[in-house]
């Protein structure tokens, strides 16, 4: 039986948001969607990226993985199935994206399954293979010290940084990048506090927003 859960949801949204929305669907189908944002995240049920920045339909192409991690671009010779760079390469070459936004979360099981050390989930262990991937983090992060939570949220950040690399190493978004038509971006989601912060990209910190109505 279809999850009750999403039959109230969708009852919700059908006699309410799509009410209000029935305009703007109906030019999202006629004319097709144009989002200048594409957000490379997390599939973790927590850090929702329209939700977090409330966005509506059309405005943002979501992609999400793993610890939203962007393997490097490979060459024809060892090329395999990558939805995430599939999805960049729609993003950049056919909606013609302005911004990429990778955004990292904390709490992180992907991150914290690597971290760990954890066993396979399965025998086939997709989470390890994918996870192996950020090894070069680990090394550049240096080993745990006695603030193990400061080491795993370093670790979190570093696979942000590691994604916007990776990035740069798709031909079609480095091009853009260079022509100043494309801007990479870094975030990260504190899940307990729901406090954003972004990647200053002259110092590489991560940096906490802060509303001008709380600086006031």
């Amino acid at each position: 039986m279809f999850p009750q859960r999403l039959i109230d949801g969708y009852t919700t949204f059908l006699h309410h948001r799509l009410q209000t929305e029935r305009a703007r669907y109906h030019d999202l189908a006629e004319q097709g969607q144009h989002p200048e944002i594409m957000v490379i995240g997390c599939g973790d049920s927590r850090v929702a990226p329209e939700t977090i920045f409330d966005a509506g339909p059309g405005e943002m192409f979501v992609v999400r993985n793993i610890a939203a991690v962007v393997p490097p671009c490979e060459d024809e010779a060892h090329e395999t199935f990558h939805g995430t760079s599939a999805a960049i390469e729609f993003g950049v070459n056919a909606l013609e994206v302005k911004h990429i936004v990778v955004l990292g979360h904390a709490s992180c099981g992907g991150v914290a399954a690597f971290a760990n050390h954890a066993a396979p989930l399965t025998q086939r262990d997709f989470i390890g293979k994918w996870m192996s991937q950020i090894a070069p983090v680990m090394d550049r992060v240096g080993p745990e010290g006695a603030d193990r939570a400061d080491w795993i949220r370093r670790l979190e950040w570093g696979v942000v940084e590691y994604s916007m690399n990776n990035l740069m190493t798709f031909p079609a978004v480095r091009e853009r990048v260079e022509a100043g038509s494309l801007t990479i971006h870094g975030a990260y989601f504190g899940v307990a506090t729901g406090l954003l912060f972004m990647r200053n990209p002259q110092t590489g910190r991560f940096e906490p927003y802060q509303d001008v109505e709380d600086v006031a």
